[in-house]
């Protein structure tokens, strides 16, 4: 089993302290550089646009509630070269890009292109940048970078629509990645059948907006207007060595999952909670699908998250360890789902508990051979509404001396 570190950047209040930028970023470098040492394999750090602060103001807040800013980090590229020049040993990843922010997936291309030349200018450089890329969680986001519903066609199918933007984002980013010479005229447009949408309502709503703005009948699908037009284009740079960048999308959509592999070997970036079953479909879809220039699928191409709770001190007995860890869950994940939804559901906290690794050393060794296979790769997320780097790495250093040696043992 791997075990990579997974990073919000969040500034948000905990116990009533609300930590300025400077001591956020201090902190993460320094939990970075612990992870490094103590030979975690990967850091993961979420990526975020704009103030969700400010974004109250706005007509539909998606997280009203929330006090502070959900994460920092704003340019996965700069944030992994900073990472990499301060560690010797981990990987770097983003969770995720958002695929339509910042110039969307012309400007991502060039940028990752760039990055890989760099980074990749050393012949024994062995250190990866595994990029996930994503559609972005927030809407707001997405509309300041020109990505929404053009016209009253576009918006009663926007919800299934988008995930169809997504994928036309997803084959300009990779083809030209893959060093093509791209026109838009080259991609397919967005289309939609009955099968995108979650009901005939739904599927009805949107074939009768197509049809009054087209002027025509839809027929079994509707085709809607490119969202990327361009001439012939190359990136460059374009002599970089390509493994340096080790791609993730961020979709559990199994379409997208096999057609972003029939253009480049894409790995899955899972950061949600997700069922079983989907996971293991996934695993099994991605054993067929897999680019073949990949070589065989395997698990650990999958990360997934998962919090931890662990009291660090070893001098306590575990069950007061034990105590502790719940303890500390039990604030943590109260605190969340108050900043993000304005109440406290106590059902919700108990199921991100179960979800979650808390115990002492042994319980929580326990709890990852009970919900996880061997093979796995772990984002190991330590500092979930925690500001005291201490304590996080604190708790970095018991997983790695304490729980990492008995699921060794087996």
């Amino acid at each position: 089993m791997d075990f990579d570190l997974f990073f919000s950047i969040s500034r948000t209040p905990v116990d009533g302290a609300l930590p300025d930028e400077r001591a956020m970023w201090q902190r993460f470098f320094a939990e970075v550089e612990a992870g490094d040492a103590l030979g975690y394999g990967c850091v993961w750090f979420a990526e975020a646009h704009f103030s969700t602060e400010v974004q109250k103001r706005h007509a539909h807040p998606v997280v009203p509630h929330w006090r502070g800013e959900i994460g920092l980090n704003c340019d996965s590229f700069q944030l992994a070269s900073a990472v990499l020049a301060r560690t010797r040993n981990v990987d770097v990843g983003s969770a995720v890009l958002g695929s339509f922010a910042q110039g969307g997936p012309l400007a991502h291309a060039e940028r990752a292109a760039a990055f890989a030349s760099l980074h990749g200018l050393d012949p024994d450089e062995q250190r990866r940048f595994r990029l996930g890329f994503a559609a972005g969680r927030f809407d707001f986001v997405n509309r300041a970078y020109g990505v929404f519903p053009r016209d009253a066609a576009e918006e009663a199918a926007w919800p299934a629509l988008r995930g169809q933007v997504f994928r036309e984002a997803c084959e300009v980013f990779l083809r030209l990645l893959r060093g093509d010479e791209l026109a838009s005229a080259d991609v397919a447009p967005p289309r939609l059948a009955r099968g995108h949408f979650r009901s005939d309502e739904d599927w009805e709503r949107a074939r009768s907006a197509w049809e009054a703005v087209h002027g025509s009948s839809a027929g079994e699908a509707l085709t809607y207007a490119r969202r990327w037009e361009f001439d012939v284009l190359k990136v460059v740079p374009e002599d970089f060595r390509r493994e340096v960048l080790d791609l993730h999308v961020g979709s559990h959509d199994p379409a997208l999952q096999e057609f972003v592999n029939t253009i480049l070997p894409v790995k899955v970036f899972n950061l949600s909670i997700t069922r079983p079953e989907v996971v293991e479909a996934t695993h099994e879809r991605m054993r067929r699908a897999f680019h073949p220039d990949g070589g065989p699928w395997r698990r650990g191409y999958m990360p997934r998250t998962v919090m931890v709770f662990l009291d660090p001190d070893a001098t306590k007995s575990p069950e007061a360890r034990s105590r502790s860890a719940h303890e500390q869950a039990e604030a943590a994940l109260s605190a969340y789902w108050s900043a993000l939804e304005g109440t406290l559901d106590p059902a919700k906290v108990r199921d991100a508990a179960d979800n979650a690794l808390v115990g002492s050393p042994e319980e929580v060794a326990a709890q990852v051979r009970e919900r996880f296979h061997p093979d796995d790769r772990l984002m190991l997320w330590f500092d979930f509404f925690d500001h005291d780097a201490e304590r996080v790495i604190g708790k970095m250093e018991s997983f790695r001396h304490e729980v990492a040696p008995l699921l060794e043992r087996g």
